[in-house]
């Protein structure tokens, strides 16, 4: 049906003039939906922060005079580019040195799970810091650099048998599946006749279980216990009575050996499993809890883990490189063991970015050179809001980048998408409220103009980058969930603009964009089903089908470009 200059809409395949020919009525509503959407992301998100800033009355841990911390997990590699993978290199005693001071404040034992990459020196520098160690030598697929570990460890063990309180031959070696439970029986026995210290072996409570007859060739048994890791997630509300009753079944398995709770912790941030949150107050409440109940009842215990691990978050994602006490920069305690505590200390930081990204969207939509007509007060509103909404993403998925880029691919690539995100917001500035052409077609014709192009060219590709894009971390996300943090920050801007543009002018889509948005629709739900009830796989289901569904739902539009069935 012919549009108000005469045009066809339904046939309309390119982009319109800056004189659309859609109607001011029909684009002040595109704009009020814009601005109530974006009122509403925004509002939530401000309400969200604002109550992370709240303190959090929490059990305070007292602990006796002099009394500290029974044992904690050090790994030196906090600083950057530090990994244990890197078989050069060597930690400087001087590092080492520093760590371990500042853990002698809460703790009288580390434990090591290596003695490669200049770990070797912690018994020497533990001696001299009054500080226990429990020794480890670490057991993998290669035997000969199996028997060095092991050669080396009992030679410290001999030389510190002052300073070394056991040795632990192997970390989750049946569970990484390196060695069979007959391997390290032989093993075991072996270290246990040349070591002047008891030894032990450790593992996740279930494969002691499973291989219970593993006791009988060590002194004592150290079982780890990570609520947060368990097939089935536990809630941090029920996650010391999971402890205690794990801890009392291994007890009464193993009743003529000691048990040692080797591993036990919480990560300060990362990815959400099941009912199972990361955070700092989750973190510090667990600790708290934890070393309370334990000190109560006797129990020995290591806590994982001294510092945060930055390497690790190759490996486990986010949540692998904060299950430190202390930040791996500044080697401060990351939390108090006593008094109030917040997820954040202040609110200012994102609202100075909610401030600064609505300035600079009135900026670029009053610089440009434009009728009348489409500097509407609900235009002026809607993208006032959406630069406000996108400057407080910006704000919060920078803070995110900080925690949980591993690497320069992840900075280079995941940090596309998030500058891609802000281009879309200054094109929306300028964008007249014509349909969208699809993408192929926009940057042919950015091509052929020779890099000039409008605000309809712009956000056309963009939509088109950021639906591969979505669908390349839907599919990820479906296909390797563990370690994987939902990205729903990185997508929520394009979402909330694309989702109403695509709703309203849903049009212009091409095959390979549809087929994009059908693969984040699918890898999105399925993920979701897996954990229904995870708020944050819930954010990501909405941001994904906010972003493909218009791109999914065949219209067929009326007189102005609203859909008519």
């Amino acid at each position: 049906m012919p549009g108000a200059t005469g045009t066809c809409v339904v046939c309309w395949r390119g982009p319109a003039p800056i004189d659309s020919p859609f109607p001011m009525p029909i684009k002040r509503s595109i704009w009020a939906v814009l601005a109530l959407i974006h009122l509403a992301v925004l509002a939530a998100l401000l309400g969200w922060v604002a109550t992370e800033t709240q303190p959090v009355m929490m059990p305070g841990l007292k602990l006796a005079q002099d009394e500290k911390l029974r044992c904690v997990s050090y790994a030196p590699f906090h600083r950057p580019g530090q990994t244990p993978f890197d078989e050069k290199l060597i930690i400087p005693r001087r590092q080492i040195e520093e760590d371990l001071r500042a853990l002698s404040v809460i703790t009288g034992c580390v434990r090591i799970y290596s003695t490669d990459n200049g770990l070797d020196q912690v018994p020497e520098v533990a001696r001299g810091l009054g500080l226990k160690v429990l020794l480890g030598a670490w057991i993998g697929y290669g035997q000969k650099k199996n028997a060095i570990e092991l050669e080396r460890a009992l030679t410290l063990a001999n030389v510190y048998r002052d300073t070394v309180r056991a040795l632990i031959v192997g970390n989750e070696v049946l569970l990484r599946r390196e060695r069979t439970a007959a391997e390290m029986r032989v093993l075991l026995d072996s270290v246990r006749a040349k070591s002047p210290v008891p030894i032990t072996y450790a593992d996740v409570w279930e494969y002691w279980l499973k291989n219970a007859d593993l006791a009988a060739h060590v002194d004592f048994v150290t079982v780890h216990i990570l609520p947060f890791w368990e097939d089935d997630p536990v809630n941090i509300e029920r996650a010391l009575t999971h402890v205690a009753e794990v801890r009392e079944k291994t007890g009464a398995v193993f009743a003529g050996k000691s048990v040692l709770i080797g591993e036990t912790g919480w990560p300060g941030a990362g990815l959400q499993r099941g009912e199972s949150l990361p955070s700092k107050v989750n973190q510090a409440r667990y600790i708290r809890e934890f070393v309370h109940r334990a000190h109560a009842l006797g129990w020995d215990y290591n806590l994982i883990e001294a510092i945060d691990q930055p390497w690790k978050r190759a490996l486990e994602g986010t949540v692998g490189g904060h299950w430190g006490m202390l930040d791996a920069d500044t080697l401060q305690t990351k939390f108090p063991l006593s008094g109030l505590i917040s997820e954040r200390e202040s609110i200012a930081v994102p609202l100075i970015g909610t401030g600064i990204g609505a300035l600079l969207a009135l900026l670029l939509t009053f610089t440009r050179r434009a009728k009348t007509a489409v500097r509407q007060p609900m235009r002026i509103a809607a993208l006032a809001l959406t630069g406000a909404t996108a400057g407080l993403i910006a704000v919060l998925h920078a803070e995110h980048a900080q925690l949980a880029y591993a690497s320069l691919t992840d900075w280079t690539a995941l940090g596309a998408v998030a500058l891609a995100a802000l281009a879309a917001c200054a094109a929306l500035t300028h964008w007249s409220g014509n349909p969208l052409v699809a993408a192929d077609l926009a940057w042919q014709r950015i091509r052929n103009a020779g890099l000039r192009f409008d605000a309809t060219d712009l956000l056309s590709a963009l939509r088109g980058f950021f639906l591969f894009a979505a669908a390349v971390a839907a599919l990820l996300l479906l296909v390797t969930p563990r370690y994987r943090d939902f990205p729903s920050l990185l997508y929520l801007t394009p979402a909330t603009i694309y989702g109403v543009i695509g709703w309203l002018r849903g049009n212009g889509f091409s095959r390979t964009e549809r087929i994009c948005a059908a693969l984040i629709a699918v890898c999105a739900v399925g993920r979701w089903l897996f954990e229904p009830a995870n708020p944050q796989a819930i954010g990501w289901l909405l941001t994904s089908l906010a972003l493909a569904l218009p791109a999914l739902v065949r219209r067929r539009h009326g007189e102005y470009g609203f859909a008519t069935g």
